[in-house]
Formats: C-alpha cells, structure tokens, sequence
C-alpha cells in the first residue's frame, strides 16, 4: 500500500510533463529574410573587411573596388568639357566695340539732325548720319545671331559630356561596397584581391533583429489562426525551462501539404498541415535555425 502512495506523485509528474510537453499548437524553426549583396562594377577587390558572424549596419562602408580607370576617364571627359566651354564667346565683350561705335554714330547723327535744322547742313549729310546708324545697328544683331547659335551649339556639345561625368560618377559610387541592411554576415563569398564582375555575389546577410519562425497546423487547428493575430511562442532554455516571446502571425499558406520530416504537430497522425509564419523580436538569444513552438 506504501509503495502504491509513493508511485501516485510520481505518475502524476509524468503525466503532468507529458501535458506540459504537448501543450502547444504548432512547431517549426527559425528562419530570416536573407540578402545576398552583389557587386554592380567590374575590377578588382582592393579592400573587403568583413567576416561571417559579423553584424553590419546599413549604410556601412565595407570595401571597395578598383576604380582608377573610372577616375581617368572622368577627368578626361571634365578636360574636354573645360575646353568646349573656353570656346563660348563672351557676347558682351565681343560686341562691345560696335556698341562703341553706335553711341558715337547716334551723336554725329543728333548733331547733323541740329544742323540740318539750322540750315547748317545739307539732307545727304543727315542720310548719311542716320545710314551709318542703321548700319552699326544691323552689324550688331548680325553678331549677336552669329554669337548666339555658336554659343547655343558649343553648350549642346557640353551636354553629353556631362551626362557621361554624371555617369561616371554612378558608376564610382558603385565601387564602393555598402551594406544595404542591418543583420548578421552569413557567408562571405569573395576576398581581396579577387576580381570582381557585375553581378558577382559578395556576401549574403541575413536580417537578425526579427526573425521569422515557420511553423505548421493541421487543418483543424487552421480554423485559430488568422492574420495579425497574436500568439505565444517559445524555445528551450535547457533541459527543462523554455523561453518565452510574443509573435504575430503575418502569413497563412492557402495550400496543405504534407508534414515535413523534422516537423512534429500537435496530431502527429496528421498527414497535410498548413504553414505559418510568425514574426518575433529577437532579443539576441534567438538564432536561425533554433526550433520553436506556437500558442495559438
């Protein structure tokens, strides 16, 4: 009778473990958004500091790419645009001595309209001085028109140059290595030296301060879930404590499929279940990879 009131605590701790091991919904693992950086410019890694494991800012320098030639031919194009723009007259300067000689025709031609007045001088000496004006005057629209389409064509000239510097310049910026995102460095694929073609994948990074576990119910259990919704989700802390969080719910699969290998559900007999995928801050003790379970 003794041994029978010793044995009842201890079944009820198993059982009690066995309720408390089942008590969730839905199980799966950690996964992240993850971001395989490219290179978009062609030459040679000249620097690359970065190692697997390392957390990265965005907008972080990381390295960059040869880019002298780019350089050379940058400044080659500003050297011909600097000569294309030397060669636009300077109007004003240019037509400055007609203008001169205009203000001295209008007063000779002010001062034979007196004389002429005064009986002092004959009609052809006043033609004479309101021809000369007309003259300067047309002399001097011919040069603007002149000056002006030279200086129309040679600025069109200038045009294409720099939008060839404007690219350049594009060009430049992408030798430089910046880290688009905040996150973890998964795997480095390139290192110094190395040369690099567009297109060429870096490194990938994945996105750490929120991590998205996968998880999956059967369809009994799809009735629970619903968008936004929140849930309680956990992972082992040792052998037996667990670690709680709060996650949201932001992706229900409209499809079943069949329970993958590494996945347990709350009805292991269940052959199709429905995945879901809930995001959870982390608060650095979650990792990728790491198995979860759900609340719902």
């Amino acid at each position: 009778m003794k041994k029978i009131l010793y044995l009842i605590p201890v079944l009820a701790g198993l059982i009690a473990c066995q309720n408390h091991s089942n008590d969730y919904d839905a199980s799966g693992a950690f996964e992240s958004v993850e971001t395989i950086v490219s290179t978009e410019a062609s030459g040679t890694i000249m620097e690359f500091n970065l190692e697997e494991g390392m957390t990265l800012q965005p907008n972080q320098f990381v390295g960059y790419i040869d880019s002298v030639q780019l350089y050379l031919k940058k400044q080659q194009l500003r050297a011909q645009i600097d000569a294309t723009v030397s060669q636009i007259p300077n109007i004003s300067v240019q037509v400055s001595s007609l203008r001169a000689q205009l203000s001295l025709a209008k007063v000779n031609q002010m001062r034979m309209q007196k004389l002429f007045n005064a009986s002092a001088a004959t009609q052809q000496q006043l033609d004479d001085a309101n021809n000369q004006v007309e003259v300067i005057n047309n002399q001097i629209d011919a040069q603007l028109s002149s000056l002006g389409k030279t200086s129309v064509t040679l600025s069109r000239d200038v045009a294409p140059l720099e939008r060839q510097i404007g690219q350049m310049n594009d060009q430049l910026s992408k030798c430089k290595i910046i880290n688009p995102i905040h996150g973890t460095v998964l795997t480095k694929y390139a290192e110094d030296h190395e040369v690099a073609e567009p297109g060429k994948a870096l490194y990938k990074i994945a996105e750490t301060d929120t991590l998205i576990l996968r998880a999956y119910l059967t369809g009994s259990q799809l009735s629970q879930a619903k968008l936004n919704q929140s849930v309680k989700v956990r992972v082992d802390k040792g052998d037996k404590d667990y670690r709680n969080y709060t996650g949201t719910i932001y992706w229900i699969s409209d499809k079943a499929e069949f329970t993958p290998k590494t996945i347990q559900t709350k009805d292991e007999r269940a052959d199709l279940v429905y995945a879901i995928k809930v995001r959870v801050v982390n608060d650095g003790f979650l990792k990728i990879g790491m198995y979860g379970e759900v609340k719902l």
